[in-house]
């Protein structure tokens, strides 16, 4: 991450992993709702939601991660994003275990993604932040999801 700003970001949970978003990248955060299944979507398709009136693809983010599936909890939240695609935007949920906070990390709070002894993928990272003990996962969430697995849930819509 090379920026002399402080940038603002949603934490949230995925196993004992604690990960952020960029704010300006998050729409919103729901409570889990009822998820529709979309035959023949990708494995890591949840489904659709109805979010005012508009059905929006949802990701399990574990799934997509490569992590064990979870049960859903009472925390358990869909984190509603807007992506940029090949210049389009997109709109996309992603199940995480629970959400915490929105934080604002210095860039002294940041490194690099380190390039070996990553679980994973460092094209997904921009970044390491640590506030206090606690390191934390930045993503780079247009990253995480190509054109054209995008392409592949919008025609499962």
């Amino acid at each position: 991450m090379s920026t002399t700003q402080p940038a603002q970001f949603l934490t949230y949970r995925l196993g004992d992993e604690m990960f952020a978003v960029g704010v300006a990248q998050v729409r919103e955060v729901l409570e889990l709702a009822p998820i529709t299944k979309v035959p023949t979507a990708p494995a890591y398709m949840r489904g659709v939601v109805n979010v005012r009136g508009n059905a929006i693809p949802v990701v399990d983010l574990r799934t997509k991660f490569g992590l064990p599936p979870a049960v859903d909890t009472l925390h358990t939240r869909i984190i509603v994003l807007e992506l940029t695609l090949d210049g389009e935007s997109c709109v996309i949920g992603g199940i995480a275990d629970s959400v915490h906070e929105v934080i604002e990390l210095d860039p002294s709070q940041t490194t690099p993604p380190p390039t070996i002894a990553m679980r994973w993928r460092s094209e997904f990272i921009r970044g390491m932040g640590r506030r206090g003990e606690q390191f934390i996962i930045i993503l780079d969430i247009d990253a995480v999801f190509s054109a054209d697995e995008l392409t592949a849930v919008a025609a499962a819509t």
